[in-house]
């Protein structure tokens, strides 16, 4: 039974409730009821009319939706401290999704009739409830292929549509310009006239697409895992730059008087390292509300953690079975089964110039081709000429009766030799700028990064980094030819110094691989952190578990002394003993 006390404390940390007194969230948890869900039981299905609120005291639930090649897709997993159906509550609408729970879950539920009362008489609640359902609703509808496996989104929301109006103004201002011309065509019935504003409302129009669509790639993202800000200029710029919730040190609201009128301002999120700005954001105090909820979650998950580690070792001690939780595995290795069917030479190729390898958990990135391409373009441009002139030669001495490939002597022709001779020179060149290529290496495994720069017959530059100490990343595609090719640098800050992954292939993946890594890392650190002094206090309290009943039996009197037992036997003289130079084996010194 989960008593008042504990209904207010959970109510405090959701954000839904943010602003309510104490006493005014016990007036709101006594309206709960509380329901056991057993693993597997369907707590309500898609198109079921909307009954009430649910808050997940404990446990865990699965949201689904059907799927035209899967059946039914997992949207979202919701654990402890979540809440699930009141996008249907406040826009009166059928459920959207089915929420099954995948282990023993219990609620909290608020019917239909005191959710209404409960908006009713704090109305102030109702911006909460729609920034979570306009969030809810913005996740669902952008896919994120770099969101990890077990990585929930809480939070996405994109700049305040005022931001988009002040982009729109130049370009608006801009059909003036065609306007006129079509005015002068009707006017003249000149011919150019009519061609500069229809070329001029194409650019308009295309301007004004360009900017919505702009507006629209930016996101600032919360996960269970890290804050995120995403952003996009297309074709030429696209960066993401994230820190993991547990290096989060305060969130803060700034805004002018204009931002208070229209509900908008910038939530500053502070980590170790620097500042994430999210600026001109809808409704930023539900917004920071939002980050604080679940930056104190994984500050009180790190602490459970520790507490259940505790326990264990108590456990392990007095020999009782201990239930672990299993820690997130690292990406599997994945065998490409079709490069067996591939003739030998294609593998061998696609082994020189590719840009990412994964062998037993460890993944070697090269930069991309692309950049060979800039750098070696010289001797590549060199080969063609030279093979050209080759052909060139040849058919001219095929055509020339007076010249022979090969002479009588055996001599080749002077030219062909020296163009053969300079097409060597130009393939060491090219095979020099490979192996530059080639050899900058960076390396991402189970617990360390690195970064590896060897020059071809020269030294070796190679620092590396523990994974965990990672305190940010971040990514940029710079230019048409970044975006095109899909190349970037991956900006890794460590400490007070920073990685650069430059130009490698699909820079967000990179990212993605060394946040993953980077989470199984913690989680495994964390599990060992300590073990040392865990060990030694659950001994302690294994001892005294086990030693408990002597500890509490009654003290017996303390055993007398000899002296005491000569005493109370009658003896009333007793001589002391002099040890002084006695060695216990025989006379004192000096006696015979």
């Amino acid at each position: 039974m989960i008593d008042l006390k504990q209904r207010v404390i959970l109510l405090n940390k959701v954000h839904l409730f943010s602003g309510l007194k104490e006493d005014q969230l016990a007036g709101i948890a006594s309206k709960f009821d509380e329901e056991q869900s057993p693993a597997g039981k369907v707590i309500f299905k898609r198109g079921d009319k909307p009954e009430g609120f649910y808050i997940i005291f404990k446990g865990r639930v699965n949201v689904t939706r059907p799927h035209p090649q899967q059946g039914e897709e997992t949207i979202i997993w919701l654990v402890g401290g979540d809440y699930f159906g009141e996008e249907a509550l406040v826009e009166n609408r059928n459920r959207s999704a089915t929420i099954t729970a995948v282990e023993d879950t219990t609620l909290l539920y608020l019917s239909r009739k005191h959710f209404d009362e409960l908006l009713g008489t704090y109305p102030k609640l109702k911006p909460n409830f729609l920034v979570a359902i306009k969030s809810h609703k913005l996740a669902r509808a952008t896919r994120f292929d770099w969101v990890g496996p077990k990585e929930v989104i809480y939070f996405v929301a994109r700049r305040h549509k005022l931001r988009l109006y002040q982009a729109l103004v130049v370009p608006a201002l801009a059909l003036l310009v065609p306007l006129v011309c079509f005015l002068l065509w009707g006017l003249t019935r000149s011919a150019i006239p009519l061609a500069v504003g229809g070329a001029t409302l194409a650019a308009d129009i295309a301007w004004i697409i360009w900017t919505l669509v702009d507006w629209s790639n930016d996101y600032y993202i919360v996960t269970n895992q890290r804050v995120i800000w995403l952003e996009k200029v297309v074709g030429i710029y696209d960066s993401r730059e994230e820190a993991p919730l547990s290096s989060v040190l305060s969130v803060n609201v700034e805004t002018d008087q204009l931002g208070r009128i229209l509900d908008y301002g910038n939530v500053i999120v502070k980590t170790f390292v620097g500042t994430l700005e999210f600026d001109y954001v809808d409704h930023p105090n539900q917004a920071a509300d939002m980050i604080r909820e679940y930056w104190e979650r994984v500050r009180s998950v790190t602490v459970i953690s520790q507490k259940d580690l505790m326990k264990n070792t108590i456990r392990e001690k007095l020999g009782l079975p201990v239930d672990k939780k299993k820690l997130d595995d690292l990406p599997p290795v994945v065998i490409d089964k079709s490069l067996a069917k591939q003739p030998l030479w294609w593998v061998a190729f696609k082994t020189l110039f590719a840009l990412r390898m994964e062998d037993a958990g460890t993944i070697t990135y090269h930069k991309h081709w692309i950049v060979l391409l800039q750098e070696a373009w010289q001797p590549l441009a060199l080969a063609a000429f030279l093979f050209t002139m080759q052909l060139w030669r040849f058919f001219h001495v095929v055509d020339s009766p007076e010249l022979d490939l090969i002479a009588s002597n055996f001599m080749p022709d002077t030219i062909s030799l020296v163009i053969f001779i300079l097409s060597l020179v130009d393939f060491g060149w090219f095979f020099w700028k490979y192996e530059d290529w080639k050899n900058d290496i960076f390396m991402v495994t189970s617990d360390q990064i690195f970064d590896i720069d060897r020059i071809p017959f020269g030294k070796v530059q190679k620092r590396a980094a523990q994974i965990e100490s990672i305190l940010s990343t971040s990514y940029t595609r710079e230019g048409i030819i970044a975006n095109i090719f899909n190349y970037g640098t991956v900006k890794i800050t460590v400490g007070g110094s920073q990685f650069d992954f430059q130009d490698v292939a699909d820079p967000a993946g990179v990212q993605a691989d060394i946040n993953r890594r980077r989470v199984s890392r913690l989680v495994k650190k964390k599990e060992d952190e300590g073990s040392a002094d865990r060990d030694r206090f659950a001994t302690w309290i294994a001892a005294y578990h086990e030693n408990i009943n002597n500890f509490n039996a009654p003290m017996k009197a303390p055993a007398e002394s000899a002296t005491e037992q000569l005493l109370e036997a009658g003896n009333d003289e007793v001589v002391p003993m002099d040890f002084d130079g006695f060695d216990g084996d025989g006379p004192q010194d000096g006696g015979e």
